[in-house]
C-alpha cells in the first residue's frame, strides 16, 4: 500500500511543484503566488521531492526491503 502512495504523492508533488515554480516565475498569472520568488524555491524543492519519490517508487518495484 505505501508503495502506491509513494507513486501517487510523487506525481502530485511534481505537478504542484511545476505549477508553483511557473507561478513564482510569473509565467502563470492570476494568483497571489504570481511573481513571488519564494514560490520558485518552494516549487523546485517540491518537484525534486516528487521526483525522488517517483524514483524510489520505481526502484522498489517487486523488492522486499528489510530494515
Amino acid at each position: 500500500m505505501t508503495r502506491w502512495l509513494k507513486g501517487l504523492f510523487g506525481l502530485i508533488f511534481v505537478v504542484l511543484g511545476a505549477v508553483w515554480t511557473l507561478q513564482g516565475l510569473n509565467v502563470v498569472q492570476g494568483s497571489f503566488m504570481s511573481g513571488q520568488t519564494i514560490f520558485v524555491a518552494i516549487g523546485v524543492v517540491l518537484a525534486l521531492l516528487g521526483l525522488w519519490l517517483l524514483w524510489s517508487f520505481r526502484q522498489s518495484g517487486g523488492k522486499v526491503s528489510v530494515g
